[in-house]
């Protein structure tokens, strides 16, 4: 066992939207390396169970869910309250939930775009917010923002997406300079494509609509974008995570890390 996998042994980690996609992966990660975990979602907890036990049980940590509503700032505050209290805070925080709507600004609805703008940067900075101070009474902590290459290139018809995404790479730095040298780390975290459920459903929708095998399929989704042609293994994406949860990473911060195959490059 390496040491950054037993730095992590202990810890607490609080992973939004993780239940499925590469939020969980991301907890998998996680609580491969020793951290207890704390899933996020909006389904019942009845429905989360099962995933939590299937956590637990591979990896020999503890596993909750927790249930609420990122546009309701009294939600977040009640599920950082109930964090603190069973488990003393959160020690690495990934602020991965997200929402996004397809259209042109013209008829972007405007309850579409305050949902954006709740889910995808105020909750990020209201879960930061409430556990900085616990991870600066323990001297540690882990902050990770979801960003994506759309937060450093613009496109059509996705105009929350690109927008906050962009917020959460300017949120990264500002949390970062805040918390030098208190044993605290801020960066954001940028894949690619990568092969979740959602974007499972587009390849076959393409396969079905042109009449194409998998590997065509997935060849024309990720035209101009991946170069290498592949989708990013989520896995990697919580490699990465854990990395930097280890003294490796406590010099890496404000920064914004890719894991996009190439795609700011090309």
């Amino acid at each position: 066992m390496d040491s950054s996998t037993k730095a992590l042994h202990g810890k607490t980690a609080l992973v939004t939207g993780s239940l499925a996609g590469i939020g969980h992966a991301m907890a998998s990660g996680l609580a491969a390396a020793g951290c207890r975990i704390v899933l996020h979602g909006l389904d019942e907890e009845r429905s989360a169970q099962p995933v939590c036990a299937e956590l637990a049980q591979r990896y020999g940590v503890e596993v909750s869910y927790v249930r609420a509503d990122l546009t309701d700032v009294r939600a977040i505050e009640s599920m950082l309250t109930e964090i603190a209290s069973r488990f003393g805070g959160v020690d690495v925080l990934v602020n991965n939930a997200v929402t996004r709507h397809f259209s042109p600004i013209e008829s972007f609805p405007a309850e579409a775009w305050d949902q954006a703008l709740a889910v995808n940067v105020s909750a990020a900075f209201h879960a930061i917010r409430l556990s900085l101070p616990g991870m600066r009474e323990r001297g540690w902590g882990r902050i990770f923002n979801m960003t994506s290459v759309y937060g450093d290139r613009g496109v059509a018809n996705r105009i929350d997406y690109v927008t906050t995404k962009t917020a959460l790479i300017g949120m990264t730095r500002v949390v970062a300079l805040e918390t030098l040298n208190q044993g605290i780390t801020c960066n954001a975290i940028c894949p690619g494509s990568v092969l979740t459920p959602n974007i499972d459903q587009r390849v076959q929708a393409l396969m079905h609509d042109q009449n194409l095998d998998r590997d065509a399929a997935t060849r024309m989704f990720l035209a101009g974008k991946q170069p290498t042609g592949r989708f990013v293994e989520s896995s990697h994406v919580a490699d990465l995570l854990v990395f930097l949860c280890g003294p490796a990473g406590r010099d890496i911060t404000g920064t914004m890390l890719p894991v996009e195959g190439g795609w700011l490059a090309s």
